[in-house]
C-alpha cells in the first residue's frame, strides 16, 4: 500500500523508504500510562505468531471458561488463576523488551515483570499485547 505522506502510519506500524518500498517493524513500542518515562515493546501479530499464541492459550481456555460456569467457589477460584495463567503466557509471548525500568537493580524483563515488577505495567502490556492480537472485549476478560 502507498501512502501520500512518507511518514510513518502508525496505525500499520508500515513506512515507504526513500526508494518506495514497503518497510514494516514487527514491534511496536508504547508509552506506559501508569508509568511514567516506561516504554515497551510488543510484537505485532504475524499469521504464525496468531498461530503460535492460539495454540498455547486454547486448552488453559477452555478449562477456564467451563470452570468460570460453575456454581462451586472453588472452581471459580481455580478458573481465576488459569485466567490470570493466560495472562502471563500473553505477557511472555508478546513482550519484547520494556526501556526505562529497573527491578532489583536488573533491567526489566518478561520474567521479572512478571515475578517481581508492578502489577499494574504487567496488566497494562497484557492490554496492550491483547489488543494487538484484535481480541474481543470478551476475549480479552479472560
Amino acid at each position: 500500500m502507498r501512502f501520500i505522506s512518507r511518514l510513518r502510519n502508525e496505525r500499520s506500524g508500515a513506512a515507504e523508504s526513500s526508494k518506495g518500498a514497503l518497510r514494516y517493524e514487527s514491534a511496536i513500542w508504547i508509552d506506559s500510562q501508569v508509568r511514567a518515562g516506561v516504554k515497551f515493546a510488543i510484537h505485532r501479530v504475524s499469521f504464525a505468531h496468531r498461530m503460535d499464541l492460539s495454540r498455547r492459550v486454547r486448552e488453559i481456555s477452555r478449562k477456564a471458561e467451563f470452570l468460570q460456569a460453575s456454581t462451586e467457589l472453588h472452581e471459580k477460584i481455580e478458573a481465576n488463576i488459569l485466567a490470570q495463567e493466560i495472562d502471563a503466557m500473553y505477557l511472555q509471548w508478546g513482550l519484547v523488551s520494556i526501556e526505562g525500568l529497573a527491578i532489583d537493580g536488573e533491567r526489566a524483563t518478561a520474567e521479572l515483570l512478571l515475578e517481581k515488577g508492578p502489577e499494574d505495567l504487567a496488566r497494562e502490556v497484557v492490554r496492550a499485547i491483547k489488543e494487538q492480537c484484535g481480541l474481543s472485549e470478551a476475549e480479552r476478560k479472560n
